[in-house]
């Protein structure tokens, strides 16, 4: 499978099969998101990788009580050791680093005939606490990682890239 087609083909799963993801692939995984680019190479992304069933229960009560996310065999707690640096254009970096350490992740799932779902309603102290995250930690994303219930495509209502592409200028 092409990038090209993982993009297309990529969705958010909320339905998982009873189907064990094996750690080779986890490994494999995360071993995209190490490969991630980052700002000043910081690589400031962590991955707390979550396969106990109760813990991924604790999980989906402290994301607002999204029981799917327990369905998922995998749940990964997407975080940051950071010491909050801010790129010249005024962005924290960790929150953009993680997110594109993420996207690896979720791409390389859809080859792998996997599925996830980007979760950032969660409560953040709960989910340290159930993970026993050091304070200084950020959770940045919990992500469920499953072989989805339903593998076919989904139709995605995006806007037209007129709409947002502009050429040389913002006129």
């Amino acid at each position: 499978m092409d990038v090209y087609q993982a993009v297309k083909l990529r969705k958010s799963v909320r339905a998982f099969q009873k189907k064990p993801v094996d750690d080779e692939v986890i490994h494999r995984l995360l071993e995209a998101a190490r490969l991630a680019p980052s700002a000043k190479n910081f690589q400031e992304w962590r991955f707390v990788v979550v396969h106990d069933p109760e813990t991924r229960r604790k999980l989906a009560m402290a994301a607002r009580g999204q029981k799917f996310i327990a369905e998922a065999p995998v749940v990964l707690a997407c975080c940051a050791e950071t010491e909050d640096h801010v790129m010249t254009c005024g962005q924290l970096c960790y929150p953009i680093d993680v997110a594109i350490a993420i996207d690896h992740i979720t791409l390389c799932a859809v080859a792998e005939g996997l599925g996830t779902c980007w979760i950032g309603a969660f409560f953040e102290e709960q989910v340290k606490e159930i993970l026993n995250i050091p304070p200084k930690i950020r959770v940045v994303q919990l992500l469920p990682i499953g072989y989805p219930r339903d593998p076919g495509p989904v139709e995605k209502r995006r806007l037209p890239l007129e709409t947002i592409v502009k050429y040389e200028r913002w006129e």
